[in-house]
């Protein structure tokens, strides 16, 4: 179906990991409104290199730009280079605050299994990505698998390098003047609650969501209503 009205187009910014699976429910809801894209986020192995990737290879004109975990500190980065070509802001599971110690450790114990055996990296993760009751579901668990095993062990380890040394996003939250939506799985484990309210207490005017029986990767634990949110916000953003 062609977009009814003008609806800026939609750029998705996905996580670790992940690929265009994990919008895909929310591709298909909003192709009824507008014109959507997901980036390529696999190829770089700092934010900033992420940042001016999709900046470089995506339209000029203002999008409504969406990231997840991974993808929401692209957006930031993106916001720091280019304000001026987001229309629009919606973050999901993401977190303004740069990496602990406590999880770089992780992240580095995590890159060196992967080089033997990335299918204990994703039995590790799940439990952590997904809400106890979702994560079993072939919606939610076959998806994931399905991306990671895809993507593999070079983009992962490229990717948590990224990660890991990305910047400190809070000192320029206050400076984000488009319309914000911030959207966060009330079970997030990743980036919970709390910094999904840290995000949208910084931004001036953001709207903050709560998405119940939802872990990390909301966009598969509840597509329906996460679906449901993006498509009410991006209707009132108009080019």
């Amino acid at each position: 179906m062609k977009p009814t009205s003008c609806v800026p187009h939609v750029l998705f910014l996905p996580g670790l990991l992940n690929d265009a699976s994990l919008f895909q429910k929310q591709i298909d809801v909003l192709t009824a409104v507008t014109t959507t894209e997901v980036a390529d986020l696999t190829q770089s192995d700092s934010i900033a290199g992420m940042a001016d990737s999709v900046l470089k290879n995506t339209p000029e004109a203002p999008c409504v730009l969406v990231g997840l975990s991974m993808g929401g500190y692209v957006a930031f980065e993106i916001m720091r280079r280019a304000p001026e070509r987001v229309a629009s802001l919606v973050l999901l599971d993401t977190s303004a605050r740069p990496d602990t110690p406590e999880a770089t450790a992780a992240r580095v114990a995590l890159m060196k299994l992967a080089e033997t055996d990335l299918e204990a990296v994703f039995e590790q993760l799940m439990p952590r990505l997904s809400h106890p009751l979702r994560m079993n579901l072939p919606a939610v668990r076959g998806v994931v698998h399905s991306m990671m095993s895809s993507l593999g062990k070079d983009v992962f380890i490229r990717q948590q390098g990224a990660i890991m040394t990305r910047p400190d996003s809070r000192p320029e939250l206050a400076r984000i003047q488009c319309p914000t939506l911030v959207i966060c799985g009330r079970q997030d484990l990743v980036t919970p609650p709390e910094l999904a309210e840290e995000i949208a207490h910084g931004i001036p005017d953001a709207r903050l969501s709560i998405v119940e029986d939802s872990g990390h990767l909301s966009t598969l634990d509840q597509p329906d209503e996460v679906s449901t949110l993006l498509l009410e916000w991006v209707r009132n953003i108009k080019c």
